[in-house]
């Protein structure tokens, strides 16, 4: 089943009715969810993780697959690149598979930033490619984000310069959940890709719910000079194996690939192919992500704290306090919430966990703020 399939079903079949007629969410709790809810160590809500992944065919196949965990990766990555080119309808020399996304970014941060390379980025956003490349000499312009805590389009065109190489777009946002408007995104990216090469990075892309969101991948589809950066780690459960992938046109992408350096293994090639087929799954951490969501959403209406809705399994939310004290209070309450985010710094970044964990949340934070 393709992404936008998967996400239209999410948007159509609601918080209840439709899903029970599949069977209902306990059903399929009891079947995905970790085997040992650790309840009595700190509770993690701080780097955006699925709970409940690897699904349990992704499993299988991991513990199936170590008979040819003696073997090079490459035979194997073959099929994978395969199927997420049919999966992103582009040819098979479109797409770099990296050691997680981060590797990815990285690999696209050293191209374009050696010797002096401009980057011009939102400020704040993922920072994982913008700091590697100022460790090889780049210079980031970091533009401010607008006053919807979007990226502010308009001035980030300002900073091009006959030295910008790379334009750096994290749609949804991290660590703000904000989404750019369809419409303006493109006219942005079309406008500006004869300038410099614009990177979309699309790790939380599977959570949009709004309908018909296009990926940047249709870009890459059109030739035009973008790419667009994926990930096994949300949705599918797959932080912990590092696998992720690059959709750029076959000459970009024949650069980037010169700058990997982290390849995967074998054991993550064989479960981000399951994940790729396993719909079930897919559509329960969609499900159980907005459930939380929706969780986090009441807390913090209940106390009185300003939020941005948001399009990924995280949601910022503005404490009032320095967010170093708000970290320290909650880990006292053995609560892990995201980093400091500069320059906002009170406000607090919140990952959606499994409902257990998200009533320990609730209960540590309103302690916490009284």
């Amino acid at each position: 089943m393709k992404n936008i399939d998967r996400r239209q079903w999410l948007k159509t079949m609601g918080l209840t009715g439709g899903f029970t007629l599949m069977g209902g969410l306990g059903t399929m709790a009891m079947e995905y969810a970790p085997r040992a809810l650790a309840l009595d160590g700190p509770v993690k809500l701080n780097s955006n993780e699925n709970p409940f992944g690897p699904s349990k065919n992704v499993r299988s196949v991991i513990s199936n697959s170590f008979d040819i965990a003696c073997r090079y990766p490459f035979q194997y990555l073959t099929k994978l690149v395969a199927e997420i080119a049919e999966k992103e309808g582009v040819s098979k020399d479109c797409v770099v598979v990296t050691g997680g996304s981060t590797e990815g970014l990285k690999a696209s941060g050293l191209v374009y930033g050696l010797e002096g390379g401009e980057i011009i980025a939102a400020d704040p956003t993922f920072q994982a490619m913008l700091s590697y490349a100022e460790n090889f000499g780049a210079h980031v312009h970091r533009v401010p984000l607008n006053e919807k805590m979007e990226h502010d389009l308009d001035a980030m065109s300002k900073r091009i310069t006959s030295k910008t190489r790379l334009i750096f777009l994290c749609n949804p946002n991290n660590p703000t959940g904000t989404l750019l408007n369809k419409d303006v995104l493109r006219d942005f990216c079309t406008s500006n890709d004869n300038k410099a090469v614009i990177f979309s990075d699309e790790a939380y892309y599977d959570f949009i719910t709004e309908p018909d969101y296009p990926s940047m991948v249709e870009l890459v589809k059109e030739d035009r000079n973008v790419i667009v950066s994926k990930t096994f780690s949300k949705v599918f459960g797959l932080a912990g194996m590092r696998i992720g992938y690059l959709i750029a046109r076959p000459d970009i992408a024949t650069r980037l690939k010169k700058a990997v350096m982290a390849n995967t293994n074998v054991l993550a090639i064989e479960a981000a192919r399951e994940a790729l087929r396993d719909d079930e799954f897919y559509k329960f951490s969609l499900q159980k992500n907005t459930e939380a969501k929706q969780h986090v959403y009441k807390t913090l209406d209940g106390l009185g704290l300003s939020y941005i809705p948001s399009h990924t399994n995280f949601v910022f939310f503005k404490t009032g306090r320095p967010i170093r004290d708000i970290i320290s209070s909650m880990e006292r309450e053995n609560v892990l919430i995201g980093r400091p985010f500069p320059p906002m710094m009170n406000w607090a970044r919140i990952s959606t966990g499994t409902m257990e964990e998200m009533r320990v949340f609730s209960a540590a934070l309103e302690k916490v703020m009284s």
